[in-house]
């Protein structure tokens, strides 16, 4: 889910409180493909990850810090084996070219129990020439 009032995949670069936002103010092609991919990540959607990760892309994340698309997709089908509905709603996004930034919220629920927890986060991004991730660091 987007943020509130803004269409689904619809993401803008990021701005003082009270700001309106410029049109001019989309951020790149290449990280809200980045930003859709994590809203609607399934197992079944990890087939997609070389369409936004470089073959040997690193990411990193306080539980992660694996290399390449085998081991991105392993961590990721733990996170799926170990947690109930876990979900990624992506609240800003901005950057250029080379790099980018994503705020969001993960929830999820542990198995078994019945209260969604949530955790407030941000990502650095890294891009190669043809914007797919390179570093992905949380």
């Amino acid at each position: 889910m987007s943020a509130p009032g803004r269409p689904k995949g619809e993401y803008r670069k990021a701005k003082p409180e009270g700001t309106p936002v410029n049109e001019a103010q989309r951020v790149p092609p290449h990280i809200a493909r980045v930003a859709a991919f994590y809203e609607t990540l399934t197992r079944a959607s990890l087939a997609e990850l070389a369409t936004v990760y470089a073959a040997q892309a690193r990411f990193v994340d306080p539980f992660n810090d694996v290399r390449g698309h085998a081991a991105l997709r392993a961590a990721f089908e733990h996170m799926f084996d170990a947690l109930d509905a876990p979900r990624f709603e992506i609240v800003d996004a901005l950057g250029d070219a080379g790099q980018g930034f994503l705020t969001w919220n993960f929830s999820f629920r542990r198995h078994a129990q019945r209260a969604t927890l949530t955790i407030h986060g941000a990502s650095h991004l890294r891009f190669d020439t043809e914007g797919r991730v390179t570093l992905h660091r949380d």
